[in-house]
């Protein structure tokens, strides 16, 4: 049987490393690539194409929700399990729309990655038990705290482009930076950062940061 090609998508090496001791443990998978840097790993999943790619919901320059959104627009082949530390509701929903195949938790993601390849290769979806837990719960009657939280998701409120600005200011961009890695002018960039203050009714920088880190879409 041809094995299984995968793609690891994180910034944080160890994990990657523990990953791929799991993985090359059987003859099944085979590690076709890696990185931890966003844009990086756009680039390499389309040259590669490889069967399936576990990616970090939070690299750097361009967040995992966005490259999946761009991977199962342009390959709707492609297999997708998300790794996280968040059990977010918001990133887990947007996610599953997007077509995303398994959900994993960081902290138990040692735990879960054979049991989530095995579903996710049989066309099934897989969520870390502690995912399904929290989406049953969350699904129960809502209360109106519950409701009010959901009309103001950051999904309802910023595009895909300005969360993807959003991002990279939290990171530190400038706008010049952001400018020339998203290949759009100065001032389309400087009218996309007007308008997330705009909404998110925040008036500098420092806290668009800090609400960026309470969203998830940074880690400190």
């Amino acid at each position: 049987m041809k094995p299984v090609k995968i793609y690891l998508a994180d910034d944080h090496l160890i994990l990657r490393e523990g990953l791929k001791h799991i993985l090359t443990e059987t003859e099944r998978y085979e590690i076709a690539g890696e990185s931890g840097d966003g844009r990086e790993v756009l680039e390499q999943v389309e040259r590669i194409k490889p069967d399936l790619v576990i990616l970090d919901i939070s690299l750097p320059s361009l967040s995992g929700i966005e490259i999946a959104r761009q991977l199962r627009k342009f390959n709707p082949n492609i297999k997708i399990i998300i790794l996280s530390q968040y059990d977010n509701e918001e990133y887990i929903e947007e996610l599953l729309k997007y077509g995303i195949h398994g959900y994993l938790l960081k902290d138990s993601a040692a735990d879960d990655l054979l049991k989530a390849l095995a579903e996710v290769l049989k066309d099934n979806i897989y969520l870390s038990p502690q995912v399904t837990k929290k989406l049953v719960k969350d699904y129960l009657p809502h209360t109106k705290d519950k409701e009010v939280k959901k009309e103001k998701s950051i999904f309802s409120i910023l595009s895909a482009r300005e969360r993807e600005i959003l991002k990279l200011i939290a990171e530190g961009y400038s706008s010049e930076k952001i400018s020339t890695t998203l290949w759009i002018s100065p001032k389309t960039v400087k009218t996309h950062r007007a308008n997330i203050m705009r909404k998110l009714k925040i008036g500098n920088v420092a806290e668009l940061v800090k609400y960026a880190i309470k969203q998830g879409i940074v880690e400190i």
